[in-house]
């Protein structure tokens, strides 16, 4: 699964990341290769290859480490190769939920609360949910945030605060057209691209910028040939928000 120049560059990251004692060092690197398999493959668990270990040790220590925030620190950790700020794209997708997504605990409250709080909802494309990123540059993702797939992409936009510094452009789809959020980009020392909606008085979007977008959008693509990313097999908010953190930082590491 992992090349052994591939775990040379992952295992000090992973080691950074981890919460300690917890797995062996010597069932570290069949247990992320399992991880990997998995949600590479959207398979279930159960059909994690037997040389990779037990499968629920790869499940148990999966959702563990989403629910502790581990796959967000390796993604921060990929992320020190450094940040290009010269165009900053934001962009949303809807990813559609395997009727196995549903079903997490209440912990309280309706099915209706349940859902919002685990990122789930339903649109007219279906059961599902709404995955935002912004990315640099190179398209590389930063940071990630999600929604019930109802939701509309503008309040879900990642922060701009998140960045390490001030992008030159901020360039997003008409989905996030708003003159309060133009303002933003505006106050922050940056410009925004971003095109209005028809009805909407003209705005200055150079195309010479716009036409970049494709960037994020190839993004997308990478990610989702994770099966895992594609369709969102995952009950909880954690874990989904763990897959696409994992898938992102492998992307990183490629580049």
């Amino acid at each position: 699964m992992l090349t052994d120049a591939q775990w040379a560059m992952l295992e000090p990251l992973v080691e950074q990341c981890r919460p300690k004692g917890k797995t062996p060092p010597q069932d570290l690197r069949p247990t992320m290769e399992a991880i990997l398999w998995r949600h590479e493959n959207g398979a279930k668990w159960r059909s994690v290859p037997a040389e990779l270990g037990p499968w629920w040790r790869a499940a148990q220590t999966f959702i563990r480490w989403a629910r502790l925030g581990v796959w967000e620190r390796l993604l921060n950790l990929v992320q020190q190769h450094g940040i290009q700020l010269g165009m900053t794209f934001l962009d949303g997708t809807s990813v559609r939920a395997h009727q196995k997504a549903a079903g997490a605990r209440r912990k309280g409250g309706s099915q209706a609360q349940r859902d919002d709080r685990e990122a789930l909802g339903r649109s007219r494309g279906g059961y599902g949910t709404k995955a935002c990123v912004i990315a640099d540059s190179l398209g590389r993702a930063v940071a990630f945030r999600i929604a019930p797939g109802q939701a509309h992409e503008l309040p879900q936009a990642v922060p701009l605060e998140q960045l390490p510094g001030v992008p030159t452009w901020v360039v997003a789809d008409r989905g996030y057209t708003s003159h309060a959020f133009r303002e933003h980009v505006w106050s922050m020392g940056a410009r925004p691209a971003i095109p209005p909606q028809r009805h909407e008085a003209p705005v200055a979007c150079p195309d010479w910028i716009y036409n970049n977008r494709n960037v994020v959008e190839r993004l997308w693509a990478r990610l989702k040939e994770w099966r895992a990313v594609a369709t969102r097999y995952e009950k909880t908010a954690s874990s989904f928000m763990g897959i696409l953190c994992l898938a992102a930082a492998f992307d990183w590491l490629k580049t």
